[in-house]
């Protein structure tokens, strides 16, 4: 019992399948784990016996001698990601209370499935904390408070999928699902010492998930190995034609399968043989990069070149304009999406106003945090007249620069390397007052976003005081599999995803249900 929070999803998966143990003493010591480390502030919902409902459903499964890939798994969801039975609030009082009537198409496939898709059988603990609708860098933007990173509770596990990276590494789930719009599940994963993935842009289906930038958001898996965030991609990933236009209509892909397999032509000493990693001259060679950051990343780089792979010098010459563009681009549709939530058709309504006017201003007052109005009134601002021309028109071409840019890239190198952040996770509170420097965390993870090209993050290090460090891995579109497979490869010789955080003993009971 002692060693389930430290084991993998596919490990937990293949010990429910024996026999040795059940969904529900599985489940059981993870809502008590949940409920003792409630510190962390990673979940925002949980409700012990629909959980245990679910449990006990896989285990009558297992008893009949069914086979899903997570049946009996329990794993959480980001509360973005709308879910049947548990609220789905977004991290924001603008959809407090609020409840789907069904569950997203990821949470569908990984879960108990739905009329469409088949379900791989998990089970459900609860709903993760996160930035108000996916918009931060730390996960301090959430109205339910800051998720608290396990290595150092007084630091952020980054964002905006804080409550996901914590919920993870503290052992409270042994994978979660995220989203990714600018980097906001490998900057998470960095912080807190986790694998996490964001897939080729359509590669899973958005339905379900509450928007923040349309042509930007991603789910992903996030595990403490590339192994179990293979595991939960094969069953995230997939088409959906008849509810998300964006999805790519491609066949299912086993992840799993092809992991511990070499380079084409390498062999079992150097398995990475021949394969070639492009380090961007704007990710190795600026002033941006935390020395301790740098220093654990080039050890992780001579990891792989021992391996067998070869690094070479590649360029990203407009990479350094992601952060302008993102944040035209972003803020524009966020102010598109959010124009919904008005206390008439969707969200919190005031409770008093003079006329519909008021009530727009007041509803949209009281139920948005600050960071989200502010990024309402600037995506607002630039696509008015007069000014769409002059930035979003123009965000657009840079973008269209930075996808051409990897291109160039790729014709040299097989992916690419850089770092997740320019820092370990800072203390929470040392950048609320200026929104411009938590904006910089992203400046790493917002080219590979504006591109919509799959990239990954995974455990290389430590820096200062200990803390975790993320190597960023970047793939050319749709080399998921590339990506989980150098990684797998490199944990097989590193233990970095397997150290723990020092964290209390677990010893309270779990309550029956905690919401907001």
């Amino acid at each position: 019992m002692d060693a389930w929070p430290w084991m993998g999803a596919a490990e937990l998966a293949e010990g429910l399948r024996a026999r040795r143990f059940s969904s529900v003493e599985l489940t059981q010591a993870l809502l008590q784990r949940v409920q003792a480390l409630s510190h962390l502030n990673a979940f925002v919902a949980v409700d012990a016996e629909l959980s245990l409902q679910q449990a006990r459903a896989a285990d009558a499964r297992l008893a009949r001698g069914e086979v899903a890939p997570l049946l009996g798994v329990p794993i959480a969801h980001k509360d973005v990601l709308v879910t049947r039975g548990w609220p789905t609030t977004a991290g924001s009082r603008m959809l407090a209370g609020y409840r789907s009537p069904f569950d997203a198409t990821v949470v569908a496939r990984l879960g108990q499935g739905d009329d469409v898709h088949p379900g791989a059988g998990a089970v459900t603990l609860g709903k993760l904390n996160c930035d108000e609708f996916a918009m931060g860098s730390g996960n301090e933007h959430s109205a339910w408070g800051p998720a608290r990173n396990p290595w150092d509770p007084a630091r952020v596990p980054g964002g905006s999928s804080g409550g996901s990276a914590a919920a993870v590494a503290a052992g409270l789930v042994p994978a979660a699902t995220g989203t990714d719009t600018g980097g906001s599940i490998r900057q998470p994963a960095a912080f807190c010492g986790i694998t996490g993935i964001k897939p080729t842009y359509g590669r899973c289906s958005r339905y379900g998930l509450i928007a923040y930038a349309s042509s930007l958001d991603q789910a992903g898996p996030m595990a403490r190995s590339a192994r179990d965030c293979a595991l939960l991609l094969s069953v995230m990933a997939g088409p959906d034609p008849w509810r998300d236009a964006t999805c790519l209509d491609l066949p299912p892909q086993d992840y799993t399968q092809g992991l511990d397999e070499p380079w084409p032509g390498a062999d079992a000493q150097r398995p990475l043989q021949g394969l070639r990693i492009g380090l961007p001259h704007e990710f190795w060679h600026t002033q941006g990069c935390a020395a301790d950051v740098q220093a654990a990343l080039r050890a992780a780089l001579e990891v792989l070149e021992q391996l067998g792979a070869r690094l070479v010098e590649v360029c990203l010459p407009h990479s350094e304009l992601a952060i302008p563009a993102y944040y035209v681009l972003a803020p524009a549709e966020a102010s598109s999406n959010l124009s919904r939530f008005d206390g008439v058709r969707y969200g919190h309504r005031a409770a008093s106003c003079d006329d519909l006017a008021d009530l727009y201003g007041r509803s949209r007052s009281e139920g948005f945090g600050p960071e989200v109005q502010r990024r309402i009134l600037v995506g607002t601002y630039v696509l008015s007249h007069g000014y769409y021309d002059a930035y979003y028109l123009q965000a657009q071409k840079i973008r269209r620069l930075i996808a051409q840019d990897f291109a160039a890239a790729f014709a040299h190198c097989d992916l690419i390397a850089g770092p997740v952040a320019p820092s370990v996770a800072w203390p929470i509170g040392a950048k609320s007052d200026d929104p411009v420097a938590e904006y910089l965390a992203d400046i790493y993870t917002l080219p590979a976003s504006l591109a919509g090209l799959p990239a990954l993050s995974m455990p290389a290090g430590v820096g200062e005081g200990g803390l975790p460090v993320g190597l960023q891995l970047i793939g050319p579109y749709l080399t998921e599999a590339r990506l989980l497979r150098v990684a797998h490869q490199f944990q097989h010789v590193t233990d970095w995803h397997r150290r723990t955080p020092p964290l209390p003993p677990a010893t309270s009971r779990p309550n029956d249900k905690t919401e907001v």
